[in-house]
């Protein structure tokens, strides 16, 4: 017989703040209406026997590239099919199966198809159809996370270029269960006014209101990156998979140094954001060279806003982590504990499979319980609403 859990919840479980789902095939052609079912995003699979979605004929995105969790290839190796996929990166109960297995008591899930920022949805060719996608979208997440919604927490899909449209949207998200809300970092990339313009303060008081974290993740903004064949050609596969991804991660770092310094926060006082897979060994020194060059830019003049620009963060900014080691165990002292969060980011090819005990262990085993316990469950409870396990619930 297992033995429950202790009686602090981290111990046993922890919180997975950020994963990916792997859509199945029906998510647009089984929720929206007849006359729009031949101009969604749809699977493919060719006589490579390959999964590709697809729209209006021009492929899109390689189902296996987001599901390479436990894929003997390094990427851009992965599954060709869903066939090859893990099971828990498309079928609800199976990630259920696999969140028990690790110790994983809730999951936050972000999508593939759409883009990290729901970005690729202003590729579709209208407005309206734009508009239904997102609606689907939103409504297939809470069909996947009915599983248990105790432990599969959704973040809704925003369609940001049209305020009006996205104000409804996260009325109605909220009312149907959603707990957080993407957006991108980088409005300006696609010719939108910036974070700090009165433009978006609707938008921000809605998700104040609502009580939903607004959430960066990476790949949000300008996506074009350096993954070319040229880099690949001049310094190989690995060495470009290598340099994109840091350059996605300090990407965040900017967005959170335009964010503190936009004004939003001082204006919304009680409105959350969070940086997605994006690491956290920067934050020290984002913080501190926000603070040092806001200091200087505004000698002899008045403050503009009550707190400094790492003070905002400390009260109203998260960011997240997996990989990382020195981070937790040699910057402790500077990093702001009680915004820190832990992720897998399952089942990406960057992901933590098979092996997250150990990288918890390695990045918190000099790390003070307190701090430990915010880190793997504290914080991201209080963030997200999510309640602990019954004691009678063991793994």
């Amino acid at each position: 017989m297992t033995a429950p859990p202790p009686a602090h919840p981290a111990d046993a479980w922890f919180i997975d703040v950020d994963t990916h789902i792997t859509e199945p095939p029906g998510v647009w052609v089984d929720r929206v209406p007849a006359k729009y079912r031949d101009r969604v995003p749809v699977v493919v699979r060719g006589d490579d026997g390959v999964d590709q979605w697809m729209l209006d004929g021009a492929p899109i995105y390689k189902v296996g590239l987001t599901a390479t969790a436990g894929w003997p290839e390094p990427f851009p190796g992965g599954p060709a099919n869903y066939d090859e996929c893990h099971p828990a990166a498309y079928d609800p109960h199976a990630r259920l199966a696999h969140m028990d297995e690790t110790g994983i008591w809730a999951q936050v899930l972000y999508p593939n198809v759409a883009g990290f920022g729901n970005q690729r949805f202003l590729s579709f060719p209208d407005d309206d159809l734009k508009l239904v996608c997102v609606r689907a979208y939103n409504d297939f997440l809470r069909d996947w996370a009915s599983a248990d919604h105790r432990r599969l927490i959704t973040v809704m899909s925003t369609p940001f270029w049209d305020l009006d449209a996205a104000l409804a949207e996260i009325a109605r998200c909220a009312d149907a269960g959603h707990r957080g809300i993407l957006f991108t970092g980088e409005p300006q990339r696609f010719g939108l006014p910036h974070l700090g313009e009165p433009h978006w303060d609707p938008l921000w008081a809605a998700a104040q209101d609502a009580g939903l974290p607004i959430h960066f993740h990476i790949g949000s903004g300008d996506t074009a990156g350096s993954f070319t064949p040229a880099r690949v050609a001049a310094h190989g596969a690995a060495s470009t998979y290598a340099y994109t991804s840091v350059e996605m991660f300090l990407k965040n770092g900017l967005q959170v140094a335009d964010l503190l310094t936009s004004g939003v926060l001082p204006r919304f006082p009680d409105l959350q954001f969070v940086s997605v897979e994006s690491g956290v060994g920067w934050v020290p020194f984002v913080l501190e060279a926000v603070d040092h060059s806001y200091r200087e830019g505004r000698i002899d003049r008045a403050s503009e806003w009550d707190l400094m620009p790492s003070e905002y963060f400390a009260r109203q900014v998260y960011a997240c982590y997996w990989f990382e080691t020195a981070a937790t165990r040699d910057m402790l002292d500077v990093l702001p504990v009680d915004r820190i969060l832990f992720e897998t980011d399952f089942p990406h090819p960057t992901c933590l499979y098979g092996n997250v005990r150990e990288r918890i262990d390695a990045s918190l085993a000099t790390v003070p319980e307190s701090a430990r316990r915010k880190i793997l469950w504290d914080n991201a409870a209080a963030l997200y609403g999510v309640d602990a396990p019954a004691p009678s619930f063991a793994r």
